[in-house]
């Protein structure tokens, strides 16, 4: 399940394919051919039966892991999602938003209200248009606050969503991770390329299929 949240508040919640259908997803690719949202397969489902491997491949695979690290389908963002979000706030200076990147290396970070409900999410380009960097230091610095940068809309996703969709809306949507919410918009935590990535390839394995 996914959740768009913008300056005003939740806009949107829904499945993958609704919110495929949504003109208002910031930075959004045009939209692809979708299946209707009656056909959308459930949580523990692959989405399309017609790329699952065959029973003698799955087969193969498991004998492949050693017994003591087997262990069930991973599914969901919140097995793998990062819990320590770092935030900032729509009323900060661009500036401190830039410090708050560069000090915990990390190129983007959710934006929160007076609330601390998601309100969109700001990356090092977005502050880039705002302040001048020099030798990794801020040498110049319009007065703007990360509302005026970010962007907005956001896309983010429930604990429970298959971790094969949030890969989907990033390719969909061309957004370079997800923030996990909660009831309210309350940030429980973020999924980004790197952290499916490191799920995909880490020992013990994670399975994509059932």
């Amino acid at each position: 399940m996914f959740s768009i949240y913008g300056i005003g508040g939740p806009i949107f919640s829904g499945t993958l394919e609704e919110m495929n259908r949504v003109r208002a997803v910031s930075r959004a690719r045009p939209v692809r051919p979708v299946v209707p949202a009656d056909e959308e397969s459930d949580i523990e489902a692959v989405a399309n039966t017609a790329n699952r491997p065959n029973a003698e491949a799955v087969r193969a695979y498991r004998a492949m892991l050693p017994p003591e690290i087997e262990r069930g389908p991973l599914y969901l963002a919140d097995q793998i999602m990062q819990r320590r979000v770092f935030s900032v706030s729509a009323g900060d200076d661009v500036a401190h938003a830039w410090r708050v990147l560069r000090d915990h290396r990390i190129h983007q970070a959710p934006v929160l209200d007076d609330g601390a409900r998601l309100v969109g999410i700001v990356s090092e380009r977005d502050l880039l248009t705002a302040i001048t960097i020099d030798a990794g230091r801020i040498v110049a610095s319009l007065r703007r606050q990360v509302r005026d940068v970010m962007a907005s809309p956001v896309i983010a996703a429930t604990p429970m969503t298959d971790i094969r969709r949030i890969a989907a809306a990033m390719l969909d949507h061309g957004v370079d991770g997800v923030p996990v919410t909660g009831e309210g918009g309350r940030l429980m935590g973020f999924v980004s390329r790197s952290d499916i990535l490191r799920a995909v390839v880490v020992d013990p394995p994670l399975s994509l299929w059932r």
